[in-house]
């Protein structure tokens, strides 16, 4: 794992009592804040009868109402800030594409924030100020570049902001600059290896050590391939436009779960159905509710994505409780003749056969009354389609393991190498066709 480096040591490694201690006194401040100063908190408040010294202690968090993505858009732009617009230095917003944007306002103390817990993310990804770090993430509205690029400058490392697209000149700079520390979406990443196979350059032939990627699910079987082909550590980071941008949570070098930053941000898992909380270990929707925020507090925000909390004794010596890599998003999830689908699990399907690469996609079609899945999946180059016998093998292997993990039998089709498309930002893997005309 090399040298263990933290950027704030007290407050990454404290006991979860103490922190727990400072957790309450901020929820209650934030709670105060929020009904005090956002009409939205304060109506739904009153509606239930509220006062903003209902929080006691920490689990009466419970008896706060939710925060849904819907709600920051009906409040569109500037209706979810707590302080007057001039206090405002900063605003980003979601692209809007399925209806109005959701707009995010920092302070001066909210961007300072920002940066520090993306350094902390960094840092326990391996970045230092001795490093040069290549962020292909798009700049703009969108919290990703901006994000990544502030935390590395208050590491102290140099940055080269190339933004998104144009994959060769990416791969030129990343070998002329000397750049150690990849920023990318994980699809990116091995976009950049594939490309650099066609360009004829190695691994050996960049100086890239890490490679923080994020802003979409991946697993293990990406992780092993990016990191075979770029010849780096590679680290999930999680992050999430409406509460801040990245630094919410991150791997450590260990790679065993992402450390939530718990101090700014209050975790819980709840059943999606229910709405009750879940204990530590189980899965279900991962809800947050910031502690520092000054411009935006979001109380009980549903994140629609898919995990589990639990704590352990990380050998990196965090006591940050942590999250499971994503499995999906409640809103993502396919419900295929009742049974409930992630497309993470087709990766982890795909992990447990050899042959096969870890680019997929995954079609949702009609067949009389019933839904029909196709998974279409890349082989590896080393399989040739004219072996018919190795083919049947291998798709007898691929249901088998879908059929275990899934809980159905979807038709499987093998695909030469390079045949699906690539994304330079969030992979898109599944077309779900059945309302469609």
């Amino acid at each position: 794992m090399g040298e263990i480096r933290y950027w704030h040591k007290e407050e990454e490694t404290m006991a979860p009592a103490e922190r727990a201690v400072f957790q309450l006194e901020r929820l209650q401040t934030t709670v105060n804040r929020a009904y005090r100063n956002v009409d939205f908190y304060r109506k739904k408040f009153d509606e239930l009868g509220l006062k903003p010294d209902v929080i006691g202690e920490l689990t009466d968090i419970s008896k706060l109402p939710f925060t849904n993505k819907s709600d920051l858009r009906e409040n569109y732009p500037y209706g979810m800030f707590a302080v007057p617009l001039r206090d405002i230095v900063r605003i980003h917003s979601s692209s809007g594409t399925t209806g109005k944007p959701t707009v995010v306002g920092y302070t001066k103390n909210d961007l300072d924030n920002w940066n520090n817990l993306v350094a902390r993310i960094m840092t326990a990804g391996g970045v230092t100020k001795d490093d040069i770090v290549h962020v292909s993430f798009t700049y703009g509205l969108f919290t990703g570049g901006f994000g990544l690029h502030y935390g590395a400058e208050t590491i102290g490392a140099s940055v080269i902001p190339v933004s998104s697209g144009n994959t060769q000149r990416q791969i030129t700079i990343m070998h002329d600059y000397k750049s150690t520390t990849l920023i990318a979406t994980p699809s990116y990443a091995l976009h950049i290896a594939e490309t650099m196979e066609k360009m004829g350059l190695k691994k050996e032939d960049l100086s890239l050590k890490y490679a923080l990627l994020g802003s979409e699910p991946w697993g293990d079987m990406i992780r092993a391939e990016v990191e075979d082909k770029l010849g780096v550590s590679a680290t999930d980071n999680y992050g999430l436009s409406e509460l801040m941008g990245p630094g919410i949570a991150g791997e450590c070098l260990c790679k065993s779960g992402l450390h939530i930053n718990e101090d700014f941000f209050y975790p819980e898992i709840i059943d999606p159905i229910t709405l009750k909380p879940l204990p530590e270990g189980e899965w279900g929707e991962l809800v947050l509710t910031t502690l520092k925020r000054e411009g935006m507090p979001l109380l009980r925000y549903r994140t629609r994505d898919v995990t589990r909390l639990y704590r352990d004794d990380c050998p990196c010596g965090r006591t940050l409780i942590k999250m499971e890599k994503p499995q999906g998003r409640t809103d993502d999830m396919l419900i295929i003749n009742g049974v409930n689908v992630f497309p993470s699990q087709v990766e982890e399907a795909l992990n447990n056969v050899k042959g096969v690469s870890p680019h997929y996609m995954i079609f949702v079609r009609k067949k009389g009354a019933l839904d029909a899945m196709e998974i279409k999946v890349e082989v590896t180059e080393d399989i040739f389609f004219d072996e018919m016998k190795k083919q049947r093998t291998l798709v007898e292997e691929l249901t088998v393991q879908f059929q275990k993990i899934l809980s159905i039998k979807p038709k499987v089709t093998l695909v030469t190498s390079h045949t699906l498309d690539r994304f330079e930002g969030k992979a898109k893997r599944v077309v779900d066709e059945r309302n469609i005309g």
